[in-house]
């Protein structure tokens, strides 16, 4: 029984990461690209991991496999972002049946400060408080 869910498990893990590689030849643009494998690809590594670590049941790989889904988990979405903040500032382009560009006039290419849409009432906030 045991053997089946390790199975079961592993087998999830390659799905969700042949999905990645699939996400990653069908989608149109970096963006959705750097998103399909994000989530993917870590789920797919995790569900993998788990598995291996539930079919040795040792402490030493099972701590291994927690430490490694843990750094997983903090660094592909991190690094996913920096990437794709970056490629939106160099001027990759999107798809062109993108409807919202939410970044689209917040970004200040000579000072390299991005604005969040809420200067306008903080400098308004601070102007009420003076009088």
């Amino acid at each position: 029984m045991n053997d089946i869910i390790i199975m079961i498990i592993i087998s999830l893990g390659t799905l969700f990461i042949l999905l990645a590689a699939v996400g990653l030849l069908r989608m149109p643009d970096l963006y959705l690209r750097m998103s399909v494998t994000t989530k993917a690809a870590t789920l797919g590594v995790g569900l993998i991991l788990t598995g291996l670590a539930l079919h040795y049941m040792q402490t030493s790989i099972t701590t291994s496999v927690i430490a490694i889904i843990v750094f997983l988990l903090l660094t592909a979405p991190i690094s996913a972002h920096v990437i794709g903040r970056a490629s939106y500032f160099v001027g990759v382009p999107m798809w062109e049946k993108t409807k919202i560009d939410e970044l689209k006039g917040m970004y200040n290419e000579s000072t390299h400060d991005l604005n969040s849409g809420f200067e306008e009432e903080e400098e308004n906030n601070d102007h009420a408080k003076e009088i």
